[in-house]
This record gives C-alpha cells, sequence and structure tokens, in this order.
C-alpha cells in the first residue's frame, strides 16, 4: 500500500467552482471498500493523536478569528468525521463547507479498480484565507497522507 500524490483540476467537476487550490492523492487499499462513503469514513473515523493535536492548536487560534471549529461543526448522520457531507453517490462522497475566509471540499472517489482518492478543492475568500492556506499547507499534506493510509 502506498499513498501517491496524482495531478488534479482544481475545477475537478465543477464542484468547487473558482476553486484556486487543488491536489489529490491516490491509494489502492488491500481490503475494497463497499463504496465512497464507507472509504471516507474509515479516512475520518479517527485520528492519530498528533493530527489531533493540530487541530486543537488550530481551533485555539482561529477561534479570535470566528472561523468555524471542530466543536461548531454539527455533526449527525449526514456528515463524515467533523465535515458535512455535501453529496454522494456509490463511487464519489464530497464533504466540505464554506466559512467567511474560505470555502471547501474533501472529494473521495473510489474507482472500479477499487482505488481511492482524495481530493482537497479550496476557494479563498480574502487575505485571511490565502494566509490560512498558505500557512496550514504543509501539515495539510501530512494529515491527507495519514488520513489516507487509515482505510487500510
Amino acid at each position: 500500500m502506498r499513498v501517491s500524490e496524482i495531478e488534479v483540476d482544481p475545477n475537478l467537476d465543477g464542484i468547487l467552482a473558482g476553486a484556486q487550490f487543488a491536489d489529490a492523492y491516490r491509494l489502492t487499499p488491500i481490503a475494497r471498500p463497499s463504496d465512497a462513503r464507507a472509504a471516507a469514513e474509515r479516512m475520518f473515523s479517527s485520528s492519530p493523536r498528533w493530527v489531533e493535536g493540530l487541530m486543537s492548536l488550530r481551533n485555539l487560534l482561529v477561534r479570535p478569528f470566528g472561523l468555524k471549529t471542530g466543536q461548531r461543526l454539527k455533526r449527525d448522520l449526514n456528515s463524515v468525521g467533523m465535515f458535512p457531507v455535501v453529496s454522494q453517490s456509490p463511487d464519489r462522497l464530497v464533504t466540505g463547507f464554506d466559512d467567511k475566509h474560505l470555502d471547501f471540499r474533501v472529494v473521495v472517489d473510489l474507482s472500479a479498480a477499487g482505488e481511492v482518492t482524495a481530493t482537497t478543492l479550496v476557494r479563498t475568500h480574502n487575505l485571511l484565507g490565502r494566509a490560512y492556506l498558505a500557512l496550514i499547507l504543509p501539515f495539510h499534506r501530512l494529515i491527507v497522507r495519514s488520513t489516507l493510509s487509515q482505510i487500510e
């Protein structure tokens, strides 16, 4: 099992019109998930402690700016982990939300061959959004790789 970065178009199927950032990582798990939601649930069901620590620090730092934090997100049957589901089909699950600094989507695709691809799309709204994105990108890449590898 190996997580690899792949090229992706920020305008992926029009999921987040005007997205300025996109990245995608792919993995072929040993056991094929039954559908994209099952893959996403395995990805987001738990986090390594170092990720939880980073998210706690992030929530503490962004609270004064009025940005959404994991605690403020509504968790219900139509969410996966802390992310609300925007749309879903057997081969694609789209999660994410809009905030005042940026909008983002995490797209989990399951191919017929059993490959799972996690794509992140981001559209920033202002200087705060651009600064936030620049600050979190190195951590984002580590977190996505780690999260995707949890499918095994």
